[in-house]
Parts: structure tokens; C-alpha cells; sequence
């Protein structure tokens, strides 16, 4: 009788596929059981019964009580974001982030330390680095960087690690900055100190610097839930898939982005149920094209930070060059130098229209096309949207355009 009653047992079925595929684990060993993880090119977003006109779709959002027209924050390196990068995004609808700990606030005229890295040879890099970065951190720099992105118009936004919210606290308790990011590798709300030394404690800092803090890295459900009670106003997803990044091969250390996004955001989500406070995911690394983009909205982020894409627009501080923040490592490096090239204004790349038929040019248009085309009207929507396991997505058919080295192919 059971079993020929449809309405009961396909509930049952989806359920209890849901709890094997939730509960079992790959073994590699005797003593060492594993859970499979997925990066953002093993997927693809797979369309629904409706799609919108482009006009009907808002991929905005909001962290604390800053609104932004575009789902897009340029990474906080010296190769991407300085004061003009900062304050062209703010105009454009996006954010922009300056490094705290960079060569802007090392040098009072940073355009001729640039000059050097992007001249050296790949040899005399790292070491060069080290010794630029060496330089002491001026707190009347970063005063005067948040002053001129404030005086220009821009949304003064600032990344720095533990340690430098640590020592510059007071400088950013007194300044006129909007956002705070706080960055490392990883980041916890427990960290075992030295005696003596003294630990940065995030809910603290929070609730000092009176203005959002955005904190990360991190990649797991458990760290993302605690950060988010500690108080953060959005959160960083990502160890180590950024295109200058190393650290996943100096430390073995990350989660594929698929599976970190999409573990994060459910903390997201269940922090919203029990508490109303919504904290927005923020993927960030191993992000190149709009598809990337979109890929990462669907798998649970609000929006995503990026710096090769950004690094390649013509007023770029890199100068065609782009390269890791943890680089300048007087211990060990974690990043290196990528030539990516200038394709064009930073307006082309983040509005269009687009020349290059890469998804590296107008990454508004392809987030508002793909929304489009999949039915979402908004970013709650798009994600949603159904995803498959595709590792064959940016191979498949390519054949042509991988031999040519145009498109997909290049």
C-alpha cells in the first residue's frame, strides 16, 4: 500500500539521497575519511522555466548602510586599487579597496616604487619587493588616502591584517573611512598568542571603528557563523584561488571556491534565521570572467572581489602587471608577479561596451545577461538558480577556439 502511493515516497526518496550525499565521505586512506569539494570551473548554472527582459534585472546590494549599483569590489593591492582606481569605482556604481599596508601609504610618491616592480626582471622580483615593502607604514599617509578618496568623491574603503588593525586602530577610529577590511590568509576569532603579545579581538574592533567591518578570509561554516556573531558586516570567502595568489601551494592550504561559497553562505543564511542580521558573502580569488561572476552569486554570494580583472584596465597602478599580497613575505612569499596585459578603461571592463569576447570586458552586462536568461530578477534570486557539476562546461566544443587561441580558448 506504501509503495503505490507516489506523493509519499518521492519526498522520502529525495530526502534520504540527500542525507547519504550530505553524510558520506571519500576514504584515502585507512584513517582518513574526505569530503569532495568543487571549484567554480567544475560547475555550470543550468536555466528555468522563465527568463526576464535585461531591463527587469537589479543585481544591487548592500553592506551596512552603503548601497552599491554593481555586485563587484577590486581587490585591495597595490596592482589594482590606488586613490584614482578607488574613486572611479565609487563613480562607476562598484568599490574599490586600498591596501592599508601598501605602497600608498609607504611612499609619499608610490608611481615611481610601481615603475620599478613592473620594470625588474622575474629574478630580482621577490627580493626587490622585500625591500620596498620594508619601508615603514606612515600614519599620516593613510590619513591623507582616505582624505583625498573622501575629497574626490569616492567611498574611502581600507583592507589591512591583525596585525595592522592592532597598531592603527586609533588612526582609523579618528579618520574619515566608510568600510574596514579585515585581511589575512586566514582569519579566526580565536587566536593563540605569544604571551605578552597582544591579540587582535574582532568583536572589539568592530565595535570601535563605528563603520562596517568586513573580515576574511575563510572558507567553512563553522568560522563564518563565529566571525558573523563577533559582529563583522560582510565576509570574505577564499583561500588561495587568486591568479598571483600561491599560498594553496606554499601551505597546502584552501577550499575550492564552489564548496566554500556555497558553505559560508548557508551560515549566512541560518545567522539570518536566528537572528535577522543579514551579512553578506563576498567571493573572493579565482574570479577572471563575468561567468566566473555569476557562478559565484549562484553558488550563495552577494557579491565577489576581484584583482587580475581589475589590474588589466589601462590607468591599472600595476601597469600591466599584477601580483599577490602576500608577495613581499621578508620570510616566505605566498604570491608572484603575473603580466596581464591592458585591455582597456576601467569603465570598459566593469560597464562596457565590451571589445574582447573573453567575458573579461563590460562584467555588468554579463551578471544583468546571465540573470536575464536564467530569470533572476534580483541577486536573492540568482541564488537560487539550479547548478550542475560540469567539468567538461569550458572545454566542451572548443576545440577551435582552444587551438586558435581565441574566445574560451585563450
Amino acid at each position: 500500500m506504501f509503495f503505490n502511493n507516489s506523493w509519499l515516497i518521492t519526498p522520502l526518496v529525495v530526502n534520504l539521497i540527500r542525507i547519504i550525499n550530505k553524510f558520506v565521505n571519500i576514504e584515502i586512506g585507512l584513517n582518513k575519511k574526505v569530503r569532495r569539494a568543487y571549484g567554480i570551473d567544475e560547475i555550470a548554472l543550468v536555466p528555468g522555466n522563465r527568463t526576464l527582459d535585461y531591463d527587469l534585472t537589479n543585481p544591487s546590494w548592500s553592506i551596512g548602510n552603503i548601497e552599491r549599483e554593481i555586485p563587484i569590489i577590486a581587490s585591495a593591492m597595490d596592482s589594482v586599487v590606488d586613490v584614482s582606481t578607488a574613486v572611479e569605482l565609487s563613480k562607476l556604481g562598484a568599490l574599490g579597496v586600498l591596501n592599508m599596508e601598501g605602497i600608498q601609504t609607504r611612499y609619499e610618491n608610490p608611481k615611481e616604487v610601481l615603475s620599478q616592480i613592473s620594470s625588474v626582471g622575474k629574478r630580482e622580483f621577490v627580493p626587490l619587493m622585500q625591500k620596498i615593502y620594508s619601508e615603514p607604514i606612515k600614519e599620516d599617509l593613510i590619513i591623507q588616502r582616505i582624505n583625498e578618496i573622501k575629497d574626490k568623491g569616492g567611498i574611502a574603503a581600507l583592507s589591512g591584517t591583525p596585525q595592522a588593525a592592532i597598531k592603527f586602530k586609533e588612526t582609523l577610529v579618528k579618520s574619515k573611512i566608510d568600510l574596514f577590511f579585515l585581511q589575512g590568509t586566514v582569519v579566526s576569532t580565536e587566536h593563540l598568542g605569544m604571551d605578552g603579545k597582544e591579540t587582535l579581538n574582532i568583536k572589539s574592533l568592530c565595535e570601535s571603528l563605528k563603520v562596517p567591518v568586513v573580515a576574511g578570509n575563510c572558507v567553512t561554516y563553522k568560522v563564518a557563523h563565529l566571525l558573523m556573531k563577533a559582529g563583522v558586516s560582510g565576509l570574505m570567502v577564499g583561500i588561495g584561488p587568486g591568479a598571483a595568489c600561491t599560498s594553496r601551494g606554499v601551505l597546502g592550504i584552501g577550499i575550492p571556491q564552489a564548496t566554500a561559497i556555497s558553505d559560508c553562505s548557508s551560515a549566512r543564511d541560518d545567522y539570518f534565521e536566528e537572528t535577522g542580521c543579514y551579512v553578506p558573502i563576498i567571493a573572493d580569488g579565482g574570479i577572471i570572467t563575468g561567468g566566473d561572476i555569476c557562478k559565484c552569486i549562484a553558488c550563495g554570494s552577494d557579491a565577489v572581489m576581484i584583482g587580475s580583472p581589475i589590474a588589466k584596465s589601462l590607468t591599472a597602478p600595476g601597469n600591466g602587471f599584477h601580483w599577490g599580497m602576500a608577495t613581499p613575505s621578508p620570510v616566505l612569499p605566498r604570491g608572484t608577479r603575473i603580466e596581464v596585459g591592458s585591455t582597456g578603461s576601467l569603465e570598459r571592463i566593469i560597464k562596457g561596451p565590451a571589445l574582447l569576447d573573453d567575458g573579461t570586458h563590460n562584467l555588468l552586462g554579463a551578471i544583468r545577461t546571465s540573470m536575464s536568461t536564467l530569470g533572476a530578477k534580483n541577486i536573492k534570486e540568482m541564488q537560487n538558480v539550479e547548478i550542475v557539476i560540469a567539468p567538461s562546461l569550458l572545454t566542451e566544443g572548443k576545440v577551435y577556439q582552444k587551438a586558435q587561441q581565441l574566445g574560451m580558448g585563450k
